[in-house]
């Protein structure tokens, strides 16, 4: 029996999360472009609705959305960023992407379920990786205990879900728990799914910056075990 997902965060109160929204929906509607949106809506295979804003302009429209506004706490970097993924609209998500992305040391370990309902909810390349790199691998780096919820979200049945748990040491450099982004690798070398396949590969490319010799010792041992894929990704910039 598959067990019910988790019920969406309670969204907390916040003033800062009222004046933000407002500001953003106005200053975002007056710059749709409906011709550009149909196309950016097809490029990301119809996963949400778009205002047809590139990403330079919106980014600029953000920062006039932002000015004078205060640091915010926790409560208001939830609050701003669940009343965004409320709207269908594809830029209020990466609006709050990028707003998490600027006040992620501002989260505690509790934010974690926040991160979760974001990157399950109309998930995709473009929101789930960001959030895995810049938030929840952030988090986890706050707070160590948080690697227990990370070897929990590399067996769920989302591959969302999993794929942030490879994903969320992509900054780290040296300061990767190596033994458990192979392990990690190999508890997934089997999914039958393109994303899942892909970010094991970003994951052991992006470490072979650190430590090629790791990584191709990993690969000699167990590349029987991955997809052709996940080989070439991984040893896409040092070679076999």
């Amino acid at each position: 029996m598959t067990a019910a997902p988790p019920a969406p965060p309670h969204v907390p109160r916040s003033a800062l999360a009222d004046a933000v929204l407002e500001r953003l929906t106005a200053t975002y509607a007056a710059a749709a472009d409906p011709e550009r949106a149909a196309a950016m809506r097809a490029y990301m295979k119809d996963v949400a609705p778009f205002l047809g804003i590139a990403t330079p302009a919106r980014r600029a429209l953000s920062r006039t959305v932002l000015a004078g506004t205060p640091r915010p706490e926790e409560s208001d970097c939830a609050a701003i960023a669940l009343h965004c993924w409320r709207l269908p609209e594809r830029e209020y998500h990466y609006f709050a992407v990028d707003y998490l992305r600027r006040h992620a040391a501002r989260c505690s370990s509790a934010f974690l379920p926040v991160a979760r309902h974001l990157v399950t909810t109309v998930p995709w390349w473009d929101t789930v990786d960001a959030l895995a790199a810049h938030l929840v691998g952030a988090l986890v780096a706050a707070d160590p205990a948080l690697t227990a919820d990370m070897d929990a979200w590399i067996a769920d049945a989302d591959l969302w879900v999993a794929r942030t748990a490879l994903l969320h040491q992509l900054r780290y450099k040296e300061r990767t728990d190596t033994g458990r982004l192979f392990a990690h690798c190999l508890l997934q070398s089997g999914h039958p799914d393109f994303f899942v396949r892909k970010a094991i590969g970003w994951a052991l490319r992006e470490y072979a910056k650190t430590d090629p010799e790791a990584v191709r010792d990993f690969l000699a041992r167990e590349r029987g075990r991955f997809a052709p894929l996940t080989v070439r990704e991984a040893l896409k910039n040092i070679g076999p």
